[in-house]
Parts: structure tokens; sequence; C-alpha cells
């Protein structure tokens, strides 16, 4: 008996009882360190004193937190169809108006408030349809292909769901590269599938080695079987942007082996240095013939999170799917029909960033200035990046050649991976979270998207406005000559 006279007993759900899966999550990106930080940004606030004035948050692509500027056209469209009143207001051009009206007429009441479709509203994903179509030179896309998804996460798992089954040494095995986005081993985890690692290429700036897809391949198939290959293109973290001959040994390397192929091209846009291409795995497919182009299955995601977007918040994004069996299919929409359907509004961004201002239209100009605009500063950022990170004795960056990050490697000293591990910790958190309590800038360790045994890295946004992004720098060049004084 407790001591108010109740009968106590143990909870129903406890840490020991709940499913073991969900224990063995980790998703490094809003890990510990990022805990830590909104905590010290909560001891500033109360007036605490540090020795930083504010936490600048490099740890996670979220574009607008980091003062990136929405599409003007994309945030009238949505408001117009958030509150129709403002249809009738003259200080929204012509175009917006149109593009809202159009999209009030595909929601259930002309609301943005009604469920839609599960595989997302028809109108937008034919709109997607053509949109690939234009991107892919006329590659054909069917709007039945396309499933509208909550950010291409969501996509994502969805499609990891269908392909894990399978115990002991028949369990599904999932190709990731290393460094990987935390998502795919979060969802592997929770799935109870096998991680199958297979590394990048620091040294000829982060690229895909065929040999070493077979390698990792032929020994995982000791202990499970492999079905399917998941490739980030434009890379995170890596910012590397595959070539197309990379693009078609991937292709080949599927099609031998019996792969699936998951192409997360998030960052399509997200294109700097000279003489980098995006090509889509869906274009390529098709242009390498009906032998790899009728038989080879992919998906492959997009969104509206990253690019000149940057629009995170919406969770807007599809998948498109190739090769697909049909009874499988059938299945993927039941599945899909579970969640009733993606949020509208990212529905509605989505149709926005697939069929955006046309030459002609009086926001044509003012959206091709905003976009130009974006992309040409994250361009400038990430050259700055690397530039300043290699004048550092001890850092070493490979070119951002995509994306929105930075992945430099960093020598830490003996002395300090002894003291990281006597405290249970790995060298580069230890060193990250150090960063943190002495200069208020939050990055994400390499250990936490995985990294070759004995190297160490960071992984830093290139997102902050240039002035912060240049104070940024210098914090983090100044703290590791610091760290590496202390410890040698």
């Amino acid at each position: 008996m407790s001591e108010n006279g109740m009968v106590s007993r143990a909870k129903v759900l406890t840490i020991d009882t709940m499913n073991p899966t969900v224990k063995k999550v980790e998703y490094a990106v809003r890990g510990p360190i990022v805990q830590r930080a909104v905590e010290l940004e909560r001891e500033l606030s109360e007036g605490m004193k540090k020795p930083f004035a504010e936490v600048i948050k490099a740890n996670i692509g979220d574009a607008h937190a980091m003062g990136q500027q929405p599409i003007t056209f994309f945030r009238q469209v949505l408001a117009l169809c958030s509150y129709p009143e403002l249809l009738n207001d003259s200080t929204f051009p012509e175009d917006a108006k149109s593009r809202a009206h159009r999209i009030l007429q595909s929601c259930g009441g002309n609301s943005m408030g009604s469920y839609s479709a599960s595989q997302g509203i028809d109108s937008v994903r034919q709109d997607v349809a053509r949109y690939i179509e234009r991107r892919d030179g006329g590659v054909p896309c069917d709007p039945d292909d396309i499933y509208l998804t909550t950010g291409a996460s969501d996509g994502i798992v969805t499609m990891l769901k269908l392909l894990v089954c399978g115990e002991g040494a028949a369990r599904t095995g999932v190709m990731i590269s290393i460094p990987q986005y935390p998502l795919y081993s979060a969802a592997l985890a929770e799935l109870g599938a096998v991680q199958i690692n297979y590394y990048l290429n620091e040294e000829t700036c982060w690229s895909l080695d065929i040999g070493e897809l077979q390698r990792a391949l032929d020994e995982a198939r000791q202990y499970c079987n492999p079905r399917a290959l998941c490739i980030i293109n434009p890379g995170n973290p890596t910012g590397q942007v595959q070539s197309r001959e990379c693009i078609e040994d991937v292709i080949r390397f599927a099609a031998k082996e019996r792969l699936f192929l998951m192409a997360d091209e998030v960052y399509q846009d997200n294109v700097y240095a000279e003489g980098c291409q995006f090509h889509s795995f869906k274009k390529v497919l098709f242009e390498m013939g009906p032998e790899y182009s009728n038989t080879v299955e992919l998906a492959s995601f997009h969104s509206t999170s990253k690019c000149y977007m940057g629009e995170c918040g919406f969770r807007g994004g599809y998948m498109e799917i190739i090769n697909m069996d049909d009874e499988v299919k059938a299945q993927l929409t039941k599945l899909v029909s579970v969640r009733l359907c993606p949020p509208v509004p990212g529905q509605a961004l989505m149709d926005l960033v697939v069929n955006p201002p046309q030459p002609g239209e009086p926001s044509y100009d003012n959206f091709i200035k905003e976009r130009t605009a974006t992309l040409s500063a994250l361009a400038q950022k990430a050259k700055l990046t690397e530039q300043v990170l290699n004048t550092v004795q001890g850092i070493s960056c490979n070119p951002v050649q995509g994306a929105m990050y930075s992945f430099p490697r960093i020598t830490i000293p003996e002395k300090a991976i002894k003291e990281a591990t006597d405290k249970g910790q790995q060298p580069d958190m230890f060193y990250c979270m150090k960063m943190l309590e002495e200069t208020g800038i939050c990055l994400v360790p390499g250990s936490g998207f995985g990294q070759k045994d004995g190297t160490y890295h960071f992984r830093m946004t290139i997102l902050p406005p240039n002035d912060k992004l240049q104070i940024l720098l210098n914090k983090v060049k100044e703290f590791h000559q610091r760290f590496t004084q202390q410890y040698s």
C-alpha cells in the first residue's frame, strides 16, 4: 500500500516492456548536443552569463530558421488558399489568385482544411508528373506513379516498410552510404531491418565506388538478404554530386544484383560546383534503354524542404515509383490510406514548386530574382565554408559541390580521445559538446552519421546569413586551435 492508501503497482509500459526496436533508434541531428543547445538558449534568456551572446544552430538544414527568406509567390498563394476572402484583395497578383483558385477547386468543399485522396490531390500529382517530364527531357511520367508524402522522409520510411521481411539470415538488408543521413539508420532500426554500410571515398570528394558496393554486398549476404540500395544525391551530409557515369554504374549494379533502388534527390536544385550537374536516376535509367528501364525497380523522392524553397515546416513531398509490381502497388496505396492523406497545405506548396510562375505572368520576374538570389547566396557560402575551414591546421574540408552542408575531417589529439573515452563519449561528440559550451555553436558530430574508424568529422550547415556564417567559421577556427593546444 502507498501512503495515500492506494495500491501501488508497476506501470504497464516501462523501459523494459516497451518496443525494443524503438530503443535502438538514434537521430543525431536532434540528439543530445541539440538538447543542450536549447538549454543554453534558455539559460541565456534568463540572464545567465556565458562566454558567448547567442547560440548559433548550424546542426540542421532548417533554412528559414537560419534566415533564408521564403519565396513571395509561394506564400501569397498559400495565404489565398488559407483565407479565400483574400481573393478579393487587389494587392495580390492575378497569377497567384488563379493558382489559388485552381488548388481550392481541387479540395473538398473548396477548403484546404478537408482531407484529400490518400495518394494526394489528383491535379497536384498531374503537375508533379509534368514537372518530372520537363526535368528529365521528355521521359514520360504517369501521375498514377506519384505519391504525395509528408516530406520526403515519410515516403522513404513507407518504402522501407514495404521492403522489410524475413527472419535470421533471410532478414532484409538495406545498403546505405556512410556517412549517411540518420533517417535511414533510424528507420531501419525501428523496422528491425539489417543496415548494410558502404563507405564513400573521402579522398576523392566522397565519391561512390562500385567495388566498395560489391564488397559491402558480398559480406552482407553471409548474414542477411540484401534487397535495397539507398543513394542520396546530392549528398547529405557530404555534399557531393554524382556524375552521370557513376549513376549508370549504380543502375547496372542494382540490375545485376537484383536490388530495389531508392534515390533521395531532395537537394536536386542545390548544385554549386563548376562542372557538376544534377542527373535524376529516373532520367539516366530511361536513357540506358529498355534492358534497364523496363526492369530496375526505383523509388525517387523530392521535398519542399530544401533547394531554394526551404519550406521545412509545411512537410510537403512526393515519391515516384518505377517498375513496381502491381500487387505491391495496391498494398502501397492501402498502406498510405491508413494515414488518410499528407497535409494539404504541403501538397499545395509542392504544386507551386513543380508549377512556378511562367514567363509572361506577373510574378515571374520577381520569382526568378528571389530564386536566383537564394541559390547564388548558397553557392557563395559553400565556397566560403570550404575556403575558411581549409585554412585551419587539423581541419580538411572537401568542396561542397551541392546540398547544404560541409562535413570536414578533424584531427583530435590523443589526449582528448582518451578523455572522451574515459567519459564514455565518442571523441567527436566530446569535441562538439566542448565547442558548444565554449562558443555557443551547435554542430553535429560525424559519429552521428557514420564514418571510417579512426576518422572524426562534424556536419555544419552552410545556411546562416553571410555575416553570421563568417563569425561562425572564425569561432570554429579559434576553437579548434585552442582545443588542439589544450590537448597537445
